[in-house]
């Protein structure tokens, strides 16, 4: 994977990472998802409009239905996600979530997008999922999930690990949708990044009426949170889409797990969770697992 590549997707790990933990500590549900969405749209609007202004009037039928696609796919992934961190640890939801789903987009990558991955590259997506499963708790984690006497822990680590993956499956999906069309359909990032969050908005119309009467309040507690979420949030997704411009899927989707890292240790420190040196040791597995994908 070229250097370049591996910076970006270095960087966006750090603004992943920080969105996240503002997001866990906001407590936001899907009001907060509507309200960082009309906030980006306004923020990213005159970038949208200088780089897509050339571009837009040349998409076809093929780009607008992965638009489409995306959108549906990424407005699940984040009520899917704040759903998690609203019943659950960060530090088992956003790893589960953050690693279930570079195994199934390499996989996918490799069989629909036409990749190769090789044995060194195979030897980094199992070091990173094998990272994800020490950051989320280990074996600790599952016997937390089956033995705990405590029944209120035995019930946040089940919803966490249930959250977590169906939060997984959902970013495996829109990566591989979202890959197709940065690398086959050769879209631009920022303007694809900013329609498929454009589109999200008339599909929370029923959030925005069910809620009409709570939203100002929300707003009031809530907006500094959701800004952070509405600049962070497309910013760090649009350097993974100019990744996927230089690298391939396969190595883009688990190197971008180097957010974990971040999450794990500001997780621990920033809200009080525990098992600190267990995640330490695999942040370290995700981290050479990326090196072996960066070399490749």
């Amino acid at each position: 994977m070229p250097l370049s590549a591996v910076l970006l997707v270095l960087l966006a790990a750090l603004l992943h990472a920080s969105w996240n933990i503002v997001a866990k500590k906001a407590g936001g549900d899907e009001r907060f998802v509507l309200l960082s969405g009309l906030m980006g749209s306004v923020i990213w609007l005159p970038a949208a409009l200088w780089l897509g202004w050339g571009e837009v009037p040349g998409w076809g039928a093929a780009q607008w239905m992965a638009l489409w696609a995306s959108a549906v796919v990424h407005l699940l992934y984040f009520n899917s996600l704040l759903k998690g961190y609203r019943v659950a640890d960060l530090t088992v939801v956003y790893p589960l979530a953050r690693g279930s789903g570079p195994l199934i987009t390499a996989a996918v990558a490799v069989l629909l997008l036409g990749e190769r991955l090789t044995a060194a590259g195979l030897a980094g997506v199992l070091a990173v999922c094998g990272g994800v499963f020490l950051i989320a708790g280990g074996p600790a984690l599952i016997s937390r999930a089956r033995h705990a006497g405590d029944a209120e822990v035995r019930q946040r680590t089940r919803a966490g690990v249930r959250w977590g993956l169906t939060t997984g499956a959902l970013i495996a999906t829109y990566s591989v949708i979202d890959g197709y069309a940065i690398k086959v359909l050769t879209m631009g990032p920022l303007v694809y990044d900013y329609f498929c969050n454009l589109l999200r908005l008339p599909l929370q119309l029923p959030t925005l009426w069910r809620h009409r009467g709570t939203l100002l309040s929300v707003w009031r507690v809530q907006w500094k949170a959701a800004a952070v979420v509405a600049v962070l949030s497309p910013l760090a997704y649009i350097l993974v889409l100019h990744a996927l411009q230089l690298a391939p899927l396969s190595h883009v989707a688990p190197a971008r797990e180097l957010s974990m890292l971040l999450a794990a240790l500001l997780g621990g420190r920033l809200l009080g969770e525990q098992d600190r040196g267990l995640r330490i040791l695999g942040a370290l597995c995700i981290a050479g697992g990326v090196m072996a994908l960066a070399w490749v």
